[in-house]
């Protein structure tokens, strides 16, 4: 078989470009290492720094906002969600960052968490919630997976990689030439928004959530009615949020024991139902 000069060219630039990428990946390793999760205690190895997170949510969270149908056009509704979701953040392990809470348009039922703190809930979960105590547990499973940095643990098991794709700088921050087009933006927070995490990872979102949830004054049952109804909702039609998380009939074992064994007195804990249907239901209605 003869090869041509411009096949070996063509080879060349390929080895080359994946050695690039290689050498980009090792370096990473080496400048980021072993990172303690706060919620388990345990050391884990980290591909990408804290300051990467935070650059990623904060240059993707607009997109993400736009393909989800955008903010709910209510203020006050915004404003009751935001204070419930910075409750349980300021007693979070990560306090101080910066946390930002938004209910979106899309009739889907579903929440999940950009890195660095950007949470967003749908209309459709918030349609079918009840009490204050159940979206404070639900937000507090996504503050878990923000503040155990499950999305770039995702992102590196998922060989997606977006930190790769977009050519993740090496000096803590993402580099200014980063892709602006609307098409590659919109691809990119795609892929943030399909990342999905390992069962281990739900499971300490919803045991550490528990805990968040009661430490700032929650009922921590609240965690289990979220499931129990997701559970039914799922019965009827898969919905989004259960698609790739563990049996909703495991989870609710699993919050029952967690709070059995950890949590006693838990009527002077808040409930809301009141405070839910006047702040979110009856305004999603008007």
């Amino acid at each position: 078989m003869r090869f041509s000069n411009r096949t070996f060219v063509i080879s060349g630039i390929i080895m080359f470009v994946k050695l690039r990428l290689l050498i980009l990946a090792l370096f990473i390793c080496l400048c980021t290492g072993c990172e303690v999760n706060p919620i388990t205690g345990r050391e884990e190895f980290m591909l990408v720094s804290e300051e990467n997170d935070i650059a990623i949510g904060r240059k993707y969270a607009p997109e993400v906002e736009k393909q989800l149908g955008g903010r709910i056009a209510d203020d006050c509704l915004q404003y009751y969600i935001d204070s419930v979701g910075q409750k349980i953040a300021r007693i979070s392990h990560k306090p101080h960052w910066e946390y930002h809470f938004t209910a979106v348009e899309d009739k889907s039922t579903n929440a999940f968490a950009l890195p660095g703190g950007y949470i967003f809930i749908t209309k459709g979960l918030l349609e079918k919630l009840q009490t204050e105590a159940q979206l404070a547990a639900l937000l507090a499973h996504e503050i878990v997976h923000v503040v155990a940095r499950h999305s770039a643990a995702a992102q590196s098991r998922q060989g997606g990689m977006i930190l790769l794709v977009v050519g993740l700088g090496t000096a803590g921050a993402l580099p200014k030439n980063m892709p602006e087009g609307s098409a590659r933006m919109a691809q990119l927070a795609l892929q943030l928004i399909s990342l999905t995490y390992s069962r281990e990872q739900e499971r300490e979102a919803d045991l550490g959530g528990v805990d968040y949830t009661v430490v700032a004054g929650y009922n921590p049952n609240g965690a289990v009615e979220l499931q129990q109804m997701l559970q039914e909702q799922n019965d009827i039609r898969p919905i989004e949020f259960l698609s790739t998380h563990p049996s909703p009939e495991n989870r609710i074992i699993s919050l029952q024991g967690r709070i059995q064994t950890r949590y006693q007195n838990l009527e002077e804990l808040k409930i809301g139902r009141e405070d839910y249907r006047r702040n979110v239901l009856e305004r999603l209605n008007d």
